[in-house]
């Protein structure tokens, strides 16, 4: 392990990567390219999921406030 770490210049865990996929068979393959689902519609506007996400944010940090946290 030191040896391929000082001949790749590279660290520890980049030597235990690069081992672990050698042993492994990674390499040569194909990246993993999960299938896609569909869905089916979304249960809420999606053109307002920022916004409802930051006053859902907000609602959490009074709470927190009024609480003395």
């Amino acid at each position: 392990m030191e040896r391929d770490m000082k001949a790749r210049k590279g660290g520890f865990k980049t030597a235990v990567n690069d081992a672990l996929r050698e042993h492994l068979g990674g390499a040569g393959r194909l990246p993993l390219r999960p299938p896609a689902r569909d869905l089916g519609p979304a249960f809420v506007d999606l053109t307002k999921a920022n916004q409802l996400a930051g006053d859902l944010d907000d609602e959490g940090i009074r709470r927190d406030l009024a609480l003395g946290r």
